[in-house]
């Protein structure tokens, strides 16, 4: 059976720039069979001061649609898209350092035109 609702989340909403962004997995309505999907989803944004900012602003809207999340850590963005480059480092005091090879695989899903890196180097 299909989440249509878990379907429809993007997989990735980030902006241009540099920003902090974290890792989210979200989950699904409980199937009949007693398995519950999921999938992970990447978010960063400018207007965010702290990644806990991102994480309480996109999980309340998801729980507006009856979808749970967690939080599985965070770290920072640099998308220069002029340049066809993204950069994935840094960690979230609050939430722990990112999986940063799981999130380049998801930002390739939208920017598979683009050289994604990763660094465990930097704030």
């Amino acid at each position: 059976m299909v989440d249509a609702k878990l379907d429809a989340v993007p997989v990735v909403d980030i902006d241009e720039g540099i920003f902090k962004y974290v890792l989210i997995k979200v989950y699904g309505q409980e199937q009949t069979d007693g398995t519950t999907p999921s999938k992970l989803i990447v978010r960063g944004f400018n207007r965010a001061q702290w990644h806990s900012d991102i994480y309480d602003e996109v999980s309340s809207a998801l729980l507006g649609l009856g979808l749970e999340t967690e939080c599985l850590g965070g770290g920072r963005i640099e998308n220069r898209s002029d340049l066809k480059q993204i950069k994935v480092y840094g960690y979230s005091q609050g939430y722990g350092k990112a999986d940063h090879i799981e999130t380049r695989m998801l930002l390739l899903t939208k920017y598979p035109d683009h050289n994604i890196t990763c660094s465990d180097e930097g704030y």
